[in-house]
């Protein structure tokens, strides 16, 4: 095989996971602007999430929030899934916008709400059971926003505790991802703060639990993508939430802000052997003035491109210059590859799967836009509500 067929042997295999949410209306910190068109129900979020996988090829599963997705029967949303040309994917919990969870959810100091938490994270898990679902991900907004307000340390260990209770429950086949995350809405201490606290806690806890990096959620100038080469040489990068920030958690589209940088973190990932289905690229998006169908088809071709880009990498001459410790020729053979258009190979690649070359042009020709409008009128659309 071919270099290039190689490469794009591995495009084909690639999969990313479109978060049910970002179906949903959603906004700033101060407004959610509503859209004509929202699902109403997590049936028409499925329905929308099969078109970003039918003009892409590359997104075969959907990520759930409860409650945010409640449903009486998982199994038959399962089943409505699969018949529409995908499945249901990671299922993420939420313990952060009941009122219970006001001083945190499985880090507060009364067991009653601790328990309330526990409870729910264990439902997840047997949503997990009757969707098939692999992975748990578990993202906490607990912390303190005034010194003394609690015990750092204390809140560490009902971490420890709520975190054991779950990794137990866990099926065969299954795994916990624990998110991290800088700040907001704690501000003085947040107890998942950084991929060190959430490494810690699943190196104790055993191999079903693995690290899940947030591109959003790390201080600026942080070098993510050595953070990403760390976790893979300890066997404990379990995946990804996609997405872009200029100055906080913003969710923009993946890519936007920084491409340079999602270039460089999936370098790593192919570098480092995390090119697999073990490491799951999941998109965590808000899109607030966008168009959502769109916005989401354009954040998976971004992460494609990324792709294409790192596994262009000529890695033999990257190590050569390496050891020759030639810093302007090592630098020049990974711009190289950033600065290659991969959009023709791209194309290439979807004509070769069966698709049409240019998904976004393909699903304006599509009517979808201009059915589901039409269609969706009545009931509560889907939002997180701010």
């Amino acid at each position: 095989m071919t270099e290039l067929a190689a490469v794009k042997a591995a495009l084909k295999t690639q999969s990313v996971e479109t978060p049910s949410w970002a179906y949903g209306n959603s906004g700033t910190r101060f407004k959610v602007f509503a859209q004509q068109g929202v699902p109403r129900t997590p049936q028409e979020k499925l329905d929308d999430a099969a078109k970003v996988h039918e003009f892409t090829g590359v997104a075969p599963t959907v990520a759930l929030h409860i409650p945010w997705d409640r449903i009486d029967d998982y199994a038959a949303l399962a089943g409505y899934a699969e018949d529409r040309g995908v499945r249901i994917g990671t299922i993420n919990s939420n313990t952060f916008q009941d009122d219970a969870y006001r001083l945190g959810s499985v880090c507060h100091p009364d067991a009653a709400v601790r328990r309330k938490a526990v409870d729910h994270l264990l439902e997840c898990v047997d949503i997990m059971d009757a969707t098939g679902s692999r992975d748990l991900k578990l993202w906490f907004a607990d912390g303190t926003n005034y010194p003394g307000q609690d015990d750092v340390r204390a809140r560490q260990d009902r971490l420890a505790e709520a975190l054991a209770e779950v990794y137990g429950r866990l099926g065969e086949g299954q795994r916990m991802l624990l998110e991290y995350k800088l700040f907001e809405p704690a501000f003085y201490t947040t107890d998942v703060p950084d991929w060190g606290t959430a490494y810690a806690h699943c190196l104790k806890l055993g191999e079903k639990a693995q690290v899940v990096v947030d591109t959003g959620h790390h201080a600026p100038g942080t070098n993510i993508e050595f953070i990403v080469a760390t976790l893979l040489r300890e066997g404990k990068l379990g995946g990804f939430d996609f997405n872009s920030r200029f100055y906080a958690d913003d969710d923009l589209m993946v890519g936007a802000a920084d491409p340079f940088q999602l270039f460089r973190i999936m370098y790593e990932v192919v570098r480092g052997g995390g090119f697999t289905p073990e490491v799951a690229f999941m998109l965590d998006q808000c899109h607030n003035i966008e168009a959502k169908i769109p916005a989401i088809i354009r954040s998976v071709m971004n992460v494609q491109e990324a792709t294409a880009k790192a596994l262009l990498v000529d890695r033999d001459a990257l190590g050569e210059a390496q050891r020759a410790g030639d810093v302007l020729g090592a630098n020049a053979v990974l711009m190289d590859a950033y600065n290659t258009d991969v959009r023709p190979l791209l194309r290439e690649v979807r004509g070769e799967m069966g698709l049409d070359p240019e998904p976004l042009v393909a699903y304006a020709r599509s009517g979808w836009e201009e059915r589901i409008v039409a269609e969706r009128v009545g009931g509560e659309q889907a939002g997180w509500g701010a």
